[in-house]
């Protein structure tokens, strides 16, 4: 149940000012009043409030003044202005200034009741929203695409500054490189971040249905068209488009999206009248979309259109220093999201998430991590909770295979630490902490080995 609304009463009449708290209070209501506007406005900037009711004329900080501080310092709160001495213009200023609404002495108690109720429900819902929108950045700005790679960088970046415009994207990489996220990160960090963000494989449809789920269709267009359908183009209006696996477009689906970008207007299937939309595109493919031009699949114009700016996303076998990150992140979304307690992760299975080959990409890095979280039963992922095609060619812990045991007999001992150290190394890309982890040994111990061993 959520805590009573807060309600902040200021007057320089003291009297009326409790009397109107007595009555909010009745409601469930919590108020507190000040006397004086310069007491309003100090409370209104130490002090969260819901609803702030503040009388317009008074001898130091005035009504409009209480309004403005409110705004700058609480900017969802809610502010209803009274006066005894009401004009036109005084309350023209106060609406444009963000008043709720503006009522005049002497006053109707039921009425202030009620507004101040609808006010403070207004005021919630502005701050759920605005949660909202937070946990939506969270999880889908910039820092949701996870990496510190150098080519990982370099993808941030280039997001960063494309983000803000309406420029199209392109956005190229093998199958499960996160092609979908990076697009819903340009959206959410887009001024179009508040409108629709639709997203098509276009691979997965023929060339009637694609068509019918873009552009819409009238009734009678085709046999099971029993009603008008608004297409997606026109359900994303004012917001963002995301086309996946573009590449697999018809040529005369083709054709028709290029009328899209170049006119900025659709037409139903089965109908001849233009629908006028705003869209931005942003698209996607694991397909050398220059080969297909050649080969007549593609169209020259349509590519060139799509791709105002082109991001490249890097394999997970190009960016394999981001893997240490990308388990940790995944670990921690997935306990919360299957209400697990995973301590850590060890050094036998670490190791195997790191050499790991990942012909799937991070899409296959985040499903094995969950499946770990989700079969794990002591806390701590260990080689017994990995997936099959991991599991298979785990060497079990202490068990070197014969032959590496084979190479290594005879070789002083300080050779083999530091070759071990050497290929630790390696595999975590030259991530120290995770080489530590991986090798049960504090970061500083491994510090003064690489020192030691000039690595």
């Amino acid at each position: 149940m959520d805590p009573p609304a807060e309600v902040l009463i200021v007057d320089n009449d003291q009297a009326h000012a409790e009397t109107v708290a007595e009555s909010l209070q009745r409601t469930g209501l919590r108020c507190q009043v000040a006397a004086s506007g310069k007491e309003g406005a100090k409370l209104v900037e130490n002090h969260p409030f819901d609803v702030v009711i503040t009388d317009l004329v008074m001898h130091d900080v005035d009504g409009l003044g209480i309004l403005e501080r409110t705004k700058e310092a609480q900017p969802d709160a809610e502010v209803i202005l009274v006066t005894g001495h009401g004009t036109i213009p005084s309350a023209v200023e106060a609406m444009q200034k963000g008043a709720f609404n503006y009522l005049l002495k002497p006053l109707d108690l039921t009425q202030l009741r009620t507004l101040a109720r609808k006010a403070a429900e207004s005021a919630r819902l502005r701050r759920t929203n605005l949660e909202l929108h937070r946990r939506l950045d969270e999880k889908f700005g910039f820092e949701g695409v996870v990496g510190d790679s150098p080519q990982m960088r370099e993808v941030i970046e280039k997001l960063k500054r494309v983000a803000p415009t309406n420029a199209g994207v392109l956005i190229q990489g093998e199958t499960g490189t996160g092609k979908e996220l990076v697009a819903q990160s340009i959206h959410q960090n887009s001024p179009r971040k508040n409108k629709p963000f639709v997203a098509l494989n276009c691979a997965a449809l023929s060339e009637n249905i694609l068509e019918s789920e873009l552009f819409g269709h009238v009734k009678g267009a085709f046999t099971d068209a029993s009603t008008d359908r608004v297409g997606k183009f026109e359900y994303a209006h004012g917001g963002t488009m995301f086309l996946d696996e573009v590449g697999d477009m018809p040529l005369p689906t083709q054709i028709k999206l290029l009328r899209v970008i170049e006119n900025g207007e659709i037409t139903r299937v089965g109908s001849n009248q233009p629908i006028q939309v705003n869209v931005r595109i942003l698209s996607a493919t694991n397909c050398n979309l220059e080969e297909a031009i050649q080969q007549g699949t593609f169209r020259n114009e349509l590519y060139h259109r799509l791709k105002v700016v082109t991001v490249r996303l890097p394999t997970l076998r190009q960016r394999s220093q981001d893997i240490p990150i990308l388990i940790d992140y995944f670990i921690k979304q997935f306990t919360g999201a299957h209400g697990k307690q995973i301590k850590g992760v060890s050094p036998a299975a670490r190791r195997r998430l790191l050499t790991f080959d990942w012909p799937g990409n991070v899409r296959q890095l985040r499903n094995v991590v969950e499946s770990m979280v989700v079969v794990d039963y002591d806390g701590l992922l260990d080689v017994d909770d990995l997936p099959e095609e991991l599991a298979g060619s785990v060497t079990p812990p202490g068990e070197p295979a014969a032959a590496s045991l084979s190479a290594l007999v005879g070789k002083p001992l300080d050779d083999l630490e530091k070759l071990f150290l050497a290929e630790t190394l390696r595999q975590t890309a030259g991530n120290r902490e995770e080489a530590a982890k991986m090798l049960g040994i504090g970061e500083r111990t491994l510090y003064r080995k690489i020192k030691e061993y000039n690595l």
